[in-house]
């Protein structure tokens, strides 16, 4: 027989809802959710694009590429840093004119999947372009000598490529991009450089968009060396060359300069080659050799200072003037001797500097490289990213 005590016993353990326990429901997690860039179904990708991975309300399992051909693209993934989204990195970049299908999985806290996939196509190029760049790799130049880099195509997008061209040096500098026309950019520091010093230009145009359909080839990298520094004086007024070795004085020279029909360009001229015999053309900047100031004529020790037609060289049969006079057709003329020291001692990129001729001062007129006649302004305003 259950009493009464037991009945009321048993009543408070029966879990009803009058003060029994609650019955819990889970809800389930919500999904997580991948997206991609760039979006499914995008055209004229460039090949160096981030392949990112933005993942919410889970956490990111899986990525795979592949190209249109269902081959495996490797690479790794970053997987940012929280303000940034995971991105995908290929080991190689990706080819131009080329589908691909990036394939990215995440799982929310119940360890459920979501796919995402984005097939893109990038960009095919009209014309693909990879400048030449001075000084060559491996190469010692003087402190007087620029980075220069020109293209076979004129460039719409100064900004886009200048960004992508890095340089390094052991020794900083204030250097700065400046364009010369629209197919050539030039950089230098405000004065020469340091000597001694080691530099990198590393130049990252691959997958860059130059404009009107132009697009960079590969990537380059070249290092070179600043050596002494050599920069000697040539004063036409004073009929003398001043050469110095570092900041000493090592020889003073009498000279004959640019005669006043043929005066020499005044400015910071630089050393581009040597040659240790030359004829001397006078048609190759536009004088024909049979008119009255024309020439044709074998020289020894020659040190070439533009394209425009002057150097150092010996010149002998001006001895005579040498020191007193300018009688050349604007090269600096130098005895025999004194032409042999002074191109045993030259290199390319170092400097002679031009003054107190009565010609103009040097110009793109004179070749390609009059970087150090152009003021630190002008120079800096010749940057696309200024």
């Amino acid at each position: 027989m259950i009493t009464a005590g037991a009945m009321i016993l048993l009543a408070g353990c029966s879990g009803d809802d009058a003060g029994g326990p609650a019955e819990v429901s889970a809800e389930p997690a919500p999904a997580a959710q991948v997206s991609l860039a760039p979006a499914d179904g995008s055209a004229d990708v460039p090949p160096v694009v981030p392949l990112e991975i933005a993942v919410t309300d889970g956490e990111l399992a899986d990525v795979a590429l592949v190209d249109g051909a269902g081959a495996e693209i490797p690479g790794a993934v970053d997987e940012g840093d929280g303000a940034t989204p995971p991105v995908f990195t290929p080991e190689a970049p990706l080819a131009y004119g080329t589908q691909y299908t990036l394939t990215a999985s995440a799982v929310n806290v119940d360890e459920d999947e979501t796919t995402a996939s984005s097939t893109f196509t990038t960009v095919t190029p009209t014309t693909l372009s990879t400048p030449s760049i001075g000084p060559l790799d491996g190469q010692t130049v003087g402190v007087g000598m620029p980075i220069r880099v020109w293209f076979d195509d004129p460039v719409a997008d100064k900004a886009a490529v200048e960004s992508h061209l890095q340089v390094t040096s052991s020794t900083p500098t204030d250097g700065v991009w400046s364009w010369l026309n629209d197919a050539e950019v030039h950089f230098r520091p405000s004065t020469y450089w340091p000597a001694n010093t080691e530099v990198t230009l590393d130049a990252n145009l691959y997958g860059v968009d130059f404009g009107e359909g132009v697009w960079g080839e590969k990537n380059r990298s070249i290092s070179f060396s600043i050596g002494a520094k050599h920069v000697s004086v040539a004063d036409a007024a004073t009929h003398t060359m001043d050469v110095y070795d570092g900041d000493q004085l090592v020889q003073s020279y009498p000279m004959s300069a640019g005669g006043p029909e043929f005066p020499s360009r005044n400015g910071p001229h630089v050393v581009t080659e040597l040659n240790r015999d030359r004829v001397m053309d006078s048609s190759t900047y536009g004088v024909p050799v049979d008119s009255p100031n024309g020439y044709r004529t074998p020289v020894e020790y020659a040190v070439r200072l533009n394209n425009n037609g002057e150097f150092v060289h010996a010149a002998p049969w001006s001895v005579a003037q040498q020191g007193n006079s300018n009688v050349s057709h604007g090269c600096i003329n130098l005895s025999t001797e004194r032409a042999a020291w002074f191109y045993s001692f030259s290199q390319p990129g170092d400097i002679v500097e031009i003054k107190n001729s009565i010609g103009p001062t040097l110009s793109a007129a004179d070749g390609d490289i009059y970087d150090w006649a152009i003021p630190w302004e002008q120079w800096q305003a010749g940057s696309a990213l200024k």
